[in-house]
């Protein structure tokens, strides 16, 4: 035998051995338990909330904006300053508005002596036309014809520039009173009592109407600082849990060692459409609804727009029967057993393997279901379960379980991967501690 021939046999024979004991390694794997965490079903007291962030801001807020266009004199609050309804905030330069006022004025005069010239005319031709008809029926021939007519002429003509200038002195009152409302826009008083949350202008600067922007006309913001509310965004999946009068357990970062108690007052029933990048470059539309909490008893030194997170209690339940929500998993579960259609076979389906769609009487199809795996006996077997509410780490559980029962609690990892009638065993006391995770996807 040559030295080739007996390096050849020698690899063979490692190869061999290699192979075995993969093979025995392989095989002692897949017979192995898998290590999980065990968790007895209790019962727990649950809460559910939805939990969403947004903003302190007061309950009534009025922003003051400029009504004519001036600059501005004088500011008579700064920022942060305590005001009662009708105090004096800003000065507008009135000079022109004065102006406007003295023309209108004089010009109201004006039209009144023209009016009063017109009145007399009118009466002067209306005496004229009477003086004429009545001579005219005593003593036709003293008079033409053609004198009646002038007369009846210049008196309707006399009664027209009348009304014209009964016109023109009422248009020219309202011109001077819109200059008069003008001239009183240049002096801003407080609309109502609260701080001065914002000043956005400063001595000099031209004040200008916000026609088509609410942000260029503002210029300071009074807020009634009395109630407080946290307005927070709500996903659309969770408003529809929400009602009014709902209890609020309110975070505000400023005070991060404080939470407040609130109420909701109030749900929107339209959407904000917010854009939301996705991973994929794309661009989405988050849906939102704006919720407002009143908050119970405030700090006294809080401001607007502070960031607050709002957890809003939604249902609760004692002492119910419940599962932690990571041991919730999904697989696939037989259902109701088929019915028997008696349909003929048509030719595709003739030869066909028999599935759980095409099998006939008293088979079984296979679906999705929720549910948990329950330990007996060191086998884990897949249940379908129906949950209620879900707290915060807990679901509650209405149908499939029973209080006495062992369930396979985690990890997640574990949970994902195992199969239905799996070997499992318990995990050693320091092992899956990472076992409070998030529950897989529900899949419809």
């Amino acid at each position: 035998m040559t030295r080739r021939m007996k390096w050849g046999i020698a690899i063979a024979v490692l190869a061999a051995v290699a192979a075995g004991g993969l093979f025995a390694a392989k095989r002692k794997k897949e017979h192995a338990a898998t290590e999980v965490r065990f968790e007895q079903v209790g019962r727990r007291d649950l809460v559910a909330a939805v939990t969403a962030s947004g903003k302190i801001e007061p309950e009534t807020k009025v922003d003051v904006s400029a009504d004519v266009t001036g600059r501005i004199l004088r500011i008579g609050v700064k920022e942060g300053d305590v005001v009662r309804k009708g105090q004096f905030l800003i000065q507008i330069d009135p000079a022109q508005f004065e102006g406007a006022v003295k023309r209108s004025e004089a010009l109201l005069s004006s039209n009144q002596a023209s009016l009063l010239q017109a009145q007399a005319n009118r009466d002067q031709s209306a005496r004229q036309l009477t003086r004429a008809l009545e001579l005219q029926k005593s003593s036709p021939n003293l008079i033409s014809v053609e004198a009646v007519e002038q007369a009846q002429q210049a008196a309707d003509v006399a009664k027209a520039v009348y009304q014209t200038s009964l016109a023109q002195v009422e248009q020219a009152r309202a011109a001077l009173k819109e200059a008069k409302d003008n001239l009183a826009r240049t002096t801003l008083y407080a609309p109502i009592s609260g701080r001065v949350t914002r000043l956005a202008v400063e001595e000099g600067e031209v004040a200008v109407p916000g026609t088509f922007s609410r942000e260029t006309g503002l210029l300071l913001t009074v807020a009634d600082m009395s109630t407080i509310i946290a307005k927070v965004q709500v996903d659309e999946t969770d408003v529809v849990r929400l009602a009014v009068g709902d209890s609020v357990q309110v975070t505000i970062d400023a005070f991060p060692d404080t939470t407040f108690v609130g109420r909701v007052s109030k749900i929107s029933n339209s959407a904000k459409l917010t854009s939301t990048s996705t991973q994929s470059g794309s661009s989405d539309k988050a849906v939102d609804f704006d919720v407002e909490v009143v908050l119970v008893a405030p700090p006294a030194d809080i401001r607007p727009d502070l960031s607050c997170t709002a957890r809003i209690v939604t249902d609760t339940r004692d002492e119910a029967l419940s599962i932690p929500i990571i041991a919730l998993t999904v697989r696939e579960h037989e259902d109701l057993p088929i019915e028997d259609t008696n349909a003929k076979a048509t030719p595709a389906s003739q030869g066909a393997r028999p599935t759980a769609d095409t099998a006939g009487p008293g088979a079984r199809k296979k679906k999705e279901r929720e549910g948990v795996f329950v330990v007996r006996d060191g086998i884990a077997t897949f249940r379908p379960v129906k949950v209620g509410v879900a707290g915060d780490e807990y679901f509650e559980v209405l149908d499939g379980l029973r209080g006495d029962e062992t369930i396979v609690a985690g990890t997640y990892q574990a949970i994902r991967d195992l199969k239905d009638g799996a070997k499992v065993k318990e995990a050693k006391a320091d092992a899956g501690k990472d076992g409070k995770g998030k529950p897989e996807e529900k899949r419809s």
